[in-house]
């Protein structure tokens, strides 16, 4: 169950990665809205993950209670079947009897009425017997049957849960490696710059591009200088060769708040970054806007401690994340 759990990772931000928007300042309130709601959403995936584990927890107990249902059954026929030969014996000793009061209406006149009483009763003592061994063989026979159909019924959910267990953890092991094989694509393209302007990642099943500011931007503005456009053309290349990638640019600040004529709060230069780069992949290098969302996160969402100038410089950086779409795993998920 352990690999349904590292499922989860990869739908966290599923929803969001699939609209396609550029968050202007105008709109952020609205998108904010929409974040929470689809975390929301995750949430309640999670429970639906969860619920399904419980569904396995409770095929194991039933499955042990099943078990338990099957001895208990097989201890009843283990009993019918010492009455069964109890009653044989009987019976055989009836059917003795008779022989022996017929043997003795031959020879004992006298006794005859008597005994004639006595081999009508053993008669329908014998009777009797046989009618309640004919009812227990049909018990037993029916608790057989009820077994074998109970077996039958589990054995079937086992399989069927098994398959789609097995269907979901390929579905899993091929987004990790289509995930991997585009970290790959991505750090190649991107060997020319040194990691302390950029880094790739592959975390959460998702490929993380995280570029420093001095990379992409002047101190305090969001238009994105000549070495950015080159670092940004060579991920446009790979993200134009493989269409079916979710694009998410996040623009990231330090702690110490700006102020200046363009830019109100760390909130308009995060996004105003996220926005501008998302124009520049979009206008310039002609990737698919359907497919990307920007937004920003101001200083909430450090990599690095703010007490330090190496910390906020880490900090202050842009993220592009990119994720293969989900589809077949959320249409798992949902039960189609």
């Amino acid at each position: 169950m352990h690999k349904i759990f590292r499922l989860i990772s990869f739908v966290l931000l599923v929803s969001i990665l699939g609209s396609s928007c550029i968050v202007s300042r105008k709109k952020y309130d609205e998108a904010t809205k929409k974040a929470m709601d689809l975390m929301d959403e995750n949430s309640k995936l999670k429970t639906k993950v969860s619920s399904q584990e419980d569904a396995m927890k409770k095929q194991s107990d039933l499955i042990a209670q099943l078990k338990g249902n099957i001895a208990s059954q097989k201890g009843i026929i283990e009993a019918l079947n010492g009455r069964i030969a109890r009653l044989k014996d009987s019976i055989a000793n009836g059917d003795e009897q008779i022989q022996s009061l017929e043997a003795k209406l031959g020879t004992m006149g006298d006794e005859k009425q008597k005994t004639s009483k006595e081999l009508s009763s053993t008669k329908e003592l014998v009777a009797a017997q046989k009618k309640s061994l004919e009812e227990i063989e049909a018990k037993r026979r029916k608790a057989e049957n009820d077994i074998a159909d109970q077996r039958r019924k589990l054995e079937e959910q086992i399989a069927s849960q098994r398959a789609q267990l097995d269907k979901l953890q390929s579905f899993i092991d091929q987004q990790q490696k289509a995930t991997e094989e585009l970290r790959n694509k991505i750090a190649k393209a991107l060997e020319g710059f040194t990691s302390s302007e950029l880094t790739v990642t592959r975390k959460n099943g998702k490929v993380y591009i995280s570029m420093q500011e001095g990379l992409l931007f002047p101190s305090g503005s969001a238009v994105v200088n000549k070495k950015g456009k080159e670092a940004l053309a060579k991920v446009a290349s790979v993200l134009n060769t493989n269409p079916d990638i979710n694009i998410d640019v996040e623009g990231h600040t330090d702690s110490i708040a700006i102020h200046n004529k363009t830019y109100a709060d760390n909130w308009s230069l995060s996004t105003a970054r996220a926005t501008s780069i998302a124009h520049v992949l979009i206008e310039e290098y002609n990737v698919s806007p359907e497919k990307l969302v920007a937004s920003g996160r101001s200083q909430y969402d450090p990599v690095a401690d703010n007490t330090t100038s190496e910390g906020r410089a880490a900090n202050r950086r842009t993220e592009i994340i990119l994720e293969p779409k989900l589809d077949e795993i959320m249409q798992m998920l949902n039960g189609k």
